[in-house]
């Protein structure tokens, strides 16, 4: 029997499988089953703990809900960070991901830091299907052409491809129902992450994000990262500000002397079990 543990980071929710001592061999219909919230355990990410390579403390490799694999999540980054933290009885450690390595520390109680790394802004890295100079904001729009609802994103990849509209009114679109039809857009051939992003102070920002996989969540870590990053691009933040996100706050930072954001937040286990029969792996 295969004990799975059940966590959080505002809201993202989590299941956590074990495979470091042994391949579990997920297929894309076992993943998809677990994620499921009706017949399932049910959670926004499926992530498994792998062995790592030289240099890291584990392997996090992070499954979306329809069977797809990301290569990031900062709140799930947060949780795992947490568990090694009690297993090496350390305050600091490195994760491995599809998106690279990334080295947390503790922040507090049941706070955990991560330096995200630097975040990638040309075309070719987020990736976008053609060719953008520049990509603080690119040429695409939602509605009228000479009355966008919302209009010129600003594009980065911290991990993950994310497309970022600025907006006035969080509301002014109705991100469930444009979220797909805009993560699937012919200009992201990896697909992207969605958000629209009001900007309150130079110190403050409100989200809302149609994560890629997944869809609306309460949080989405590298969100929230990617806004950070792009805000500050556009020197429309400081180099510190709180992202809040539905499921809360996360606390962002642009390293001065490499340009990494740097990400806190908190960390929440809500419960371990043994997977039952039809959903045994």
């Amino acid at each position: 029997m295969l004990t799975f543990r059940k966590m959080h980071g505002l809201g993202n929710d989590f299941v956590v499988l074990d495979g470091r001592a042994a391949p579990l061999g997920l297929t894309s219909a076992q993943i998809v089953a677990l994620a499921d919230r009706r017949r399932g355990i049910g959670c926004d990410q499926l992530i498994i703990l792998e062995p790592p390579p030289p240099g890291a403390d584990v392997f996090m490799r992070i499954h979306n809900p329809d069977g797809s694999e990301a290569g990031a999540c900062g709140n799930a980054t947060r949780c795992i960070a947490d568990i090694l933290f009690d297993e090496k009885k350390a305050s600091r450690a490195t994760i491995d991901t599809k998106g690279g390595f990334l080295v947390a520390e503790k922040g507090g109680e049941r706070l955990v830091t991560v330096d995200m790394g630097a975040p990638r802004f040309d075309w070719q890295d987020i990736p976008l299907s053609e060719k953008f100079q520049d990509t603080r904001y690119i040429d695409l729009h939602v509605g009228p052409v000479d009355a966008p609802l919302i209009d010129r994103p600003s594009v980065v990849n911290v991990g993950n491809p994310h497309c970022i509209f600025w907006v006035k009114d969080l509301d002014v679109v109705d991100l469930a129902k444009i979220g797909p039809m805009l993560e699937h857009h012919p200009l992201f051939p990896r697909r992207a992450n969605i958000t629209l992003a009001r900007i309150d102070a130079r110190d403050r920002v409100v989200i809302k994000v149609w994560e890629r996989g997944a869809g609306l969540t309460k949080a989405c870590g590298t969100a929230a990262c990617a806004v950070m990053a792009a805000g500050f691009r556009l020197k429309r933040l400081d180099a510190q500000a709180t992202i809040t996100l539905p499921g809360g706050d996360l606390f962002m930072a642009i390293r001065e002397s490499d340009g990494h954001v740097i990400m806190t937040g908190p960390v929440e286990y809500e419960f371990e079990g043994d997977l039952p029969p039809h959903l045994a792996v």
